[in-house]
């Protein structure tokens, strides 16, 4: 088993939960505050990036009062205009020079993703850096620096998705195997069934 990476003492990352979704395959369900395992998806999904991160913060449209109640900042996300709005809302409010960016909907983050996003967006000298697992890629588990706030904004609002901004910012990719996303009641069920 590899080691887990750790983050360099010298970098400060903000996490940012995208919790903006319709949850069309979860009857319209905010999935951000659907239970699993006693507690909101958000919830577990917060506890994860607390030891990857130096703050975190929710990007949500609806609901805000709810979300506020996690102790941790929300940001209005434009109101249903894609992952890459809740994106640019989570770049102009975060404090430090990345964001690490992940959807509402995977509460098993690996403990080490972002530090070795990092890894990888330091290797190559970019300013972005997103999940791939050899399949598809996952634009939603994303590094990103947050000087690209105002290019992130401005294409949010040309409806450009996140996979293509990403790839214009000239992204590297992490190949490795993305976090479960809980879409539907067979995806919970399914999970709940594993040791």
């Amino acid at each position: 088993m590899a080691a887990i990476q750790t983050l360099n003492a010298d970098v400060s990352i903000t996490a940012g939960v995208l919790a903006g979704g319709e949850g069309r395959r979860l009857a319209g369900a905010d999935k951000g505050l659907v239970r699993w395992r006693g507690l909101p998806l958000v919830q577990h999904v917060l506890a994860a990036l607390k030891p990857q991160s130096a703050a975190q913060l929710i990007s949500a449209n609806r609901n805000l009062d709810v979300y506020a109640c996690f102790g941790v900042p929300v940001v209005r996300d434009g109101d249903g205009s894609g992952p890459l709005a809740g994106l640019a809302a989570l770049l102009a409010a975060a404090q430090h020079d990345w964001l690490l960016c992940v959807p509402c909907d995977a509460p098993l983050l690996p403990a080490d993703l972002a530090a070795r996003l990092l890894a990888t967006a330091q290797a190559a000298h970019a300013d972005a850096c997103t999940l791939h697992d050899g399949e598809r890629a996952h634009p939603t588990f994303c590094l990103v620096r947050t000087a690209l706030a105002a290019s992130a904004g401005t294409a949010a609002a040309h409806s450009i998705g996140l996979g293509d901004w990403l790839t214009r910012q000239g992204a590297v990719t992490l190949h490795a195997m993305a976090p479960l996303n809980l879409n539907t009641a067979e995806d919970f069920a399914a999970l709940d069934a594993l040791p």
